[in-house]
């Protein structure tokens, strides 16, 4: 007798192109926001677990400090869950720095496996879509995705020093320093897990180059990718706009969401009305002058831990389209005349 070739009602599905529809959602169980003085000094302030004064973390530089905040932000979430760290099978994440030495010297200690990301910016979609598809699969348990940034360390890497003093053009965003760390975890326990926001679907980005080369205007790069994944996840779930409360995107600021909403415009899609970006949100662009608003890996982190997921919790909110963006740069195709490319990665957040 020929064997059916379909999916199973307790697996996961893959759905259309791009998109993986969660059959158990795995729930994200505790969060940690750990964030440096000006993102403290901003309208987010009060949901952030962490405000640290001292940009280095009280460690030598800033790349140590960065390595300190994504320990703390690790250490707080898993004292906030109730587990001990041998509960977390994994650890996924990934930072701006070289090597991504932000994360590798902040979960040394932890002496927890990990898989080390890179997606730029949009590195905690990517380390969240990973982390529940290993749930969901049943690979694990538990696990920790987590990122972060720094102002000074990703400033020194990728631009200028800070003591060169350039100025910026209204284009530019304020690398946040900040870390977001997430418990994602099975939902075999329904009478616990119905407690928590679940990742019901993920839709993975693809590279998308508009052939921009401005290092400044990481909104002007990122946008494309954004609208190319928001598009594809509508698509592949046969979706609306307005079937979510919220539309988050990552770091464009108010120069790429600008852009994205025309784009999306130009497919007949309309989100203006629910589109919300966390760096126009995490900082007051204004008294802050921070220009376009906020970017880095920290950026829609820490916003997700604090901001976000409170909003689900209290139920402003019910379902969000959650959509980290990055900004593939690198200084060394930057300085040989390359393009910067995006990427953008989709996340469908529900807590009923």
């Amino acid at each position: 007798m020929k064997k059916e070739n379909n999916n199973q009602s307790n697996f996961s599905q893959a759905i259309g192109k791009q998109t993986v529809k969660f059959h158990n959602p795995p729930a994200i169980i505790s969060r940690a926001a750990i964030v440096g003085q000006m993102e403290g000094e901003g309208p987010l302030s009060s949901f952030f677990d962490q405000i640290e004064n001292d940009p280095t973390f009280g460690m030598n530089s800033w790349e140590e400090g960065e390595s300190e905040m994504v320990r703390r932000a690790i250490q707080t979430a898993i004292t906030k869950s109730g587990l001990s760290k041998d509960n977390i099978r994994y650890i996924l994440g990934g930072d701006l720095l070289g090597q991504l030495i932000g994360t590798t010297f902040g979960v040394k200690n932890f002496n927890i496996p990990l898989f080390g990301l890179y997606g730029a910016c949009s590195t905690c979609g990517e380390s969240l879509s990973l982390g529940a598809m290993l749930v969901a699969a049943g690979y694990a348990e538990n696990v920790i995705a987590v990122t972060s940034s720094h102002y000074g360390s990703a400033e020194k890497q990728f631009r200028f020093p800070l003591e060169y003093g350039n100025q910026r053009p209204l284009s530019a965003t304020w690398t946040v320093t900040g870390s977001g760390a997430f418990i994602v975890s099975s939902t075999c326990d329904k009478n616990i897990m119905n407690s928590y926001p679940k990742i019901t679907a993920v839709t993975t980005g693809k590279i998308v180059d508009f052939g921009v080369v401005d290092n400044m205007n990481m909104g002007a790069i990122m946008a494309p990718a954004a609208a190319d994944v928001i598009y594809q996840c509508l698509e592949d779930l046969s979706m609306k706009p307005d079937q979510f409360d919220k539309i988050i995107t990552g770091d464009l600021g108010k120069v790429g969401s600008e852009i994205l909403i025309k784009l999306l415009r130009d497919n007949n899609i309309e989100i203006a009305d629910r589109h919300m970006d966390c760096g126009v949100e995490i900082f007051d662009c204004e008294k802050q002058d921070t220009h376009s608003g906020g970017s880095g890996c920290g950026c829609c982190a820490a916003t997700l831990a604090g901001y976000i997921l409170h909003n689900l919790d209290n139920g402003t909110w019910k379902k969000i389209l959650f959509v980290p963006t990055g900004a593939l740069l690198s200084t060394v195709s930057y300085n040989e005349g390359q393009t910067i490319p995006g990427i953008a990665h989709a996340l469908i957040i529900e807590h009923k």
